[in-house]
């Protein structure tokens, strides 16, 4: 067995703010020698960086990156490459380990690998929002950047029509405005235009904002790449200010009594 020359950390630094990194993100960022990222997460945690080497880059330098932090690792640094929410949900985990893959790695040879998971844009926006996803829901990304949209299309209808919660990922920016406009035809299409819909920027950041609403509504809200919406189901509903999702309890226990133990 070859002896392992670096180790690359797959850092995810949740929504952006100190507090929901876990201590193991924080650990292995602090172990790290070099820091690559794309620019902006490089920013939400440069406090927390001190004097290490940092590499950023721009949007759709994935690869890049990631051959950077593979090649830096093999060459006997520990590297921690971050991803905002979590490293493997739309993160860099994948494409981190494509490149790996391709370049002959196998977890027996050559770098150490770790994937330390952390809070997704789909769990933080939730909290903030109350709690829409205590029962069955799904994530699905509208940019059509990597996937072709008549997919997207196909799992946004099939998405729609099963009830599920649906968290909307990459929903709008300068240029790509017709996708989220898309899905709400298809929602409109399936549900009642009354469904509660959260939409959330900028969570846990500076420019946090929680707006509750609903299908027909949801479009004259602000909606930009730092935007997740979540798109309640037939149950969900919106009470105090809260957007709540039934797990189903209350159909098999005595709610009543549990209101007189509280």
């Amino acid at each position: 067995m070859a002896e392992l020359s670096g180790k690359l950390y797959l850092v995810s630094t949740g929504p952006g703010n100190e507090n929901y990194l876990t201590p193991r993100a924080l650990a292995a960022i602090a172990e790290a020698e070099v820091v690559v990222g794309y620019k902006t997460y490089l920013n939400l945690v440069k406090d927390m960086l001190g004097d290490k080497e940092i590499i950023g880059s721009g949007m759709r330098q994935e690869l890049e990156r990631c051959g950077t932090a593979c090649k830096l690792a093999m060459d006997g640094k520990k590297v921690a490459l971050i991803s905002s929410g979590d490293v493997g949900i739309y993160g860099m985990a994948g494409p981190a380990y494509e490149v790996l893959l391709h370049s002959g790695w196998t977890p027996q040879s050559g770098i150490e690998v770790e994937v330390i998971p952390g809070v997704t844009a789909l769990s933080a926006c939730a909290s903030l929002a109350g709690a829409p996803l205590t029962h069955d829901f799904c994530a699905i990304s509208l940019s059509d950047l990597m996937t072709p949209w008549s997919v997207i299309e196909k799992r946004l209808i099939a998405a729609a029509k099963a009830d599920f919660v649906i968290a909307l990922y990459n929903p709008k920016s300068g240029k790509r405005t017709q996708q989220i406009i898309e899905a709400q035809k298809i929602f409109l299409s399936c549900r009642n235009p009354l469904t509660p819909v959260a939409v959330v920027n900028a969570a846990y950041r500076e420019k946090e904002q929680l707006t509750l609403t609903n299908i027909a509504d949801m479009n004259n809200q602000k909606i930009g790449m730092q935007t997740t919406l979540i798109v309640g189901n037939s149950q969900t509903f919106i009470k105090a200010n809260t957007m709540i999702t039934p797990r189903g309890y209350t159909d098999k226990y005595d709610i009543d009594e549990a209101v007189k133990l509280s």
